[in-house]
């Protein structure tokens, strides 16, 4: 066969071109409606206890204001980070699973259940739940006032294991029922959404003997503190993958930034806060580290 007359080659040559950049357009014009729907702004509801709620952190608001809602809590940084369509937060200090699905009480009003701020419209919620159930505060008061008796052993873990159990560890273990009904509870209001259960945060150092008596945790108490947070976050990250959501881990980014730690590298604020923060609760550097992991956990 002869080859085509050289004149003819560039006409060819050019319907190729034109047909490649029509395809071209056709992908390029598809791109950004992907992307757009992709990026859609999202409904978002924050549930969970004061680890959400952010109590003393500049500035309180919201009703009821017993629940110490802060504008600087990890769920308002995440809306701003994520441009939410709509935002609400419900989360109360001193929550537990129970004031979920019933009003809860506080100091200064009454909180109505939580999950009564979701609907099919939510697509996504953050929750941060647990700790109330097996005690926090307790625990906390019990471990200041027994640890500094006996510097050199562990007061606060022998009185949680006065029985031969660690009650601790059964505390945990009985609240994980309830967090998994919590988690189905909130798909079941909001089928659509992404749920993020959200750890808790490095509270005493990760390793080491702790900082006593600065604060009143002995080495040995120390060490049983960490374990114990350790298995409460292992126990809701245990939750979340059987309720089918995502677990959202606050303790490994903030390792080193502990009650034992100055001003300023402090993120979770010691008995005595140097920030305005309630007690061994995160202040707003902590706030802002736990809103990262949540914006980088999301989608």
């Amino acid at each position: 066969m002869r080859p085509a007359p050289r004149s003819a080659q560039p006409h060819r040559s050019r319907a190729a071109r034109a047909l490649l950049a029509g395809l071209l357009g056709v992908a390029a014009a598809l791109v950004p409606t992907t992307a757009a729907s992709a990026a859609e702004p999202a409904d978002y509801v924050a549930l969970g206890d004061s680890y959400a709620a952010g109590p003393l952190i500049p500035l309180q608001y919201g009703s009821p204001p017993g629940c110490a809602r802060s504008d600087h809590n990890y769920p308002a940084l995440t809306s701003q980070a994520l441009a939410t369509a709509s935002f609400l937060d419900v989360s109360c200090s001193g929550a537990k699973t129970a004031d979920l699905t019933a009003p809860q009480e506080t100091e200064a009003g009454t909180n109505p259940p939580q999950l009564d701020a979701l609907g099919a419209e939510t697509d996504l919620v953050t929750i941060s739940i647990g700790g109330n159930d097996i005690g926090f505060s307790e625990i906390v008061e019990e471990c200041a006032t027994r640890s500094p008796a006996e510097p050199d052993g562990a007061a606060c873990r022998d009185f949680y294991d006065s029985g031969g159990s660690d009650e601790l560890a059964e505390r945990i273990d009985g609240t994980a029922p309830e967090v998994r009904a919590a988690l189905l509870g909130i798909l079941a209001r909001s089928p659509a959404a992404e749920v993020l259960l959200v750890g808790y945060p490095t509270i005493v150092p990760d390793d080491g003997p702790g900082c006593f008596p600065a604060v009143p945790f002995s080495p040995g108490d120390t060490q049983y503190l960490r374990e114990t947070t350790k298995r409460l976050n292992d126990m809701l990250a245990e939750q979340a993958t059987l309720a089918g959501v995502d677990y959202v881990d606050t303790y490994t980014p903030t390792i080193g930034h502990d009650i034992c730690t100055p001003p300023g590298v402090k993120w979770v604020e010691g008995l005595a806060p140097t920030s305005p923060a309630a007690p061994v609760h995160p202040n707003a550097l902590g706030m802002e580290a736990m809103s990262a992991a949540v914006v980088g956990a999301v989608g």
